[in-house]
């Protein structure tokens, strides 16, 4: 597969990863919207609940990108028993981490709700975590499910159990929060139990058809496989949730000059997930390819597939900046029609041109590099990177005002595509590779037992 053949396939395993993305944005909004008219603090108390979901989904990402990978890179490499070993140590990880966190999660929901809110809010926060932290194990169980899928180089399948689950979601976030005849209305815990339900179909339905694709393994091992696994997701998981503290501060900085700063800000900020989520479906797509190469012993094509996901994620940066340019003001026009607000939304979008372009980059190389080995390197460029970002920001924000923030996002992409441009990142080193938790391209066999000589049954 040479030139654009990789650019097929990139193109082939993103294309339902962003539909699967993409469609959880979409629920996620409308589930907003019926939340919205039971009022402020209901709206909160939801809003509170996505941030805490989001602050565990770096450990979710962390065992479910590991999953994937070196799922990926055994059945490239035709090893059966690392195969089967791999998903064992998923669902290992899966049973031991998610009802740990879930029971920590549901004794703490009324300190953790009161932290951040208070009244009425923190009263209606704890009774939605009351029934979404229990239901964490399904959607933890659900993401290991779907990596297992990727890994075999099957992304339809996730996009398909993901439409299906939001599908069902819609159609419970009415009934049960509002009510309907007979159903009564049960508010913000009627929207937790909408989503714990629709997760929980989908599951059962995704239970139903890895159990034609299971993968023996050989006994023992277990414990070598998961840290392995852990070792290769770890980058992910640490880019994620840096990302996310950054972010986070970045919101604070925003709020000194204003509501509608903050509310721009929030319109912005969401048009963009719709236009990003693109770049982490190429950062799957790479990080899977490139596994699965170098489980293969294909070293000498991975420059190729390197050049391809650069191209393909490029390609990608510029039409969203474009896009973001010429239709700020139409489409901020369908979520406000508040001047001030809409005046600080369109900035920022049509300021983050400078800004997409290599963060497409940095995302979708991130992938590549840490599908072949180089993860750590990846994150020293992402804590780097960041770091600038947030000194620029606070410096720029004084000097020239909140426009100094967005500047500062485009300052903060840069420096980490610099740093991934790094020699030691983009030549393959076999020391380096076994480091991160997969054997250099010399390896005779593999740690977790020798490579069979007939390929095994695609989970």
């Amino acid at each position: 597969m040479r030139g654009n053949g990789h650019l097929r396939r990139l193109a082939a395993l993103a294309g339902p990863v962003y539909g699967e993305l993409l469609s959880g944005v979409v629920a996620s909004i409308i589930s907003t919207f019926w939340v919205a008219g039971l009022g402020g603090p209901a709206v909160a108390a939801v809003t509170l609940a996505g941030s805490v979901e989001n602050l565990l989904l770096g450990l979710v990402l962390t065992v479910c990108s590991g999953t994937s990978q070196l799922l990926s890179h055994a059945l490239g490499a035709r090893d059966g028993h690392l195969a089967g070993r791999t998903a064992r140590a998923a669902w290992t990880l899966c049973a031991v981490a998610a009802p740990a966190l879930a029971a920590a999660g549901y004794l703490l929901r009324e300190p953790l709700a009161r932290t951040f809110l208070n009244g009425p809010a923190a009263a209606l926060a704890a009774g939605y975590l009351a029934i979404a932290f229990p239901g964490f194990v399904v959607y933890f169980a659900q993401r290991v499910a779907d990596d297992l899928f990727k890994g075999a180089g099957d992304t339809r399948t996730p996009m398909r159990i993901a439409l299906l689950s939001n599908v069902l979601l819609l159609g419970l976030d009415p009934l049960l929060i509002r009510g309907c005849g007979p159903v009564p209305g049960l508010g913000v815990e009627g929207a937790a139990l909408a989503l714990v339900a629709s997760r929980t179909a989908a599951l059962a339905v995704t239970a139903v058809l890895r159990r034609r694709h299971r993968l023996a393994a050989p006994p023992g091992g277990t414990a070598r496989t998961a840290r392995r696994l852990l070792a290769q997701g770890l980058p992910f998981g640490l880019d994620f949730t840096s990302r996310m503290a950054v972010g986070t501060v970045q919101l604070a900085l925003v709020a000194d000059f204003g509501v509608a700063a903050v509310a721009g800000y929030g319109i912005g900020y969401r048009v963009l997930l719709v236009v990003t989520m693109a770049f982490y479906a190429v950062r799957q797509a790479a990080a899977i390819e490139a596994a699965r190469l170098s489980g293969a012993a294909e070293h000498g094509r991975l420059p190729a597939l390197g050049r391809d996901t650069a191209l393909l994620a490029g390609a990608l940066g510029t039409a969203a900046a474009l896009l973001c340019a010429a239709l700020a003001g139409p489409v901020t026009a369908l979520f406000t029609d508040e001047p001030a607000v809409a005046a600080q939304a369109v900035g920022f979008l049509r300021l983050c041109g400078p800004y997409l372009l290599p963060y497409a980059l940095v995302v979708a190389l991130g992938g590549f590099h840490q599908g072949s080995g180089r993860g750590r390197g990846v994150v020293g460029a992402t804590f780097l990177g960041l770091g600038v970002q947030l000194g620029a920001a606070f410096a720029l924000a004084r000097a020239v005002g909140v426009e100094g923030i967005w500047a500062a996002m485009a300052l903060g992409a840069l420096v980490q595509l610099l740093l991934l441009q790094r020699p030691d990142l983009r030549r393959r080193r076999p020391r380096a590779a076994a480091a991160d938790g997969q054997p250099g391209p010399d390896a005779p066999e593999h740690r977790d037992g020798p490579r069979p000589t007939t390929a095994p049954a695609r989970p």
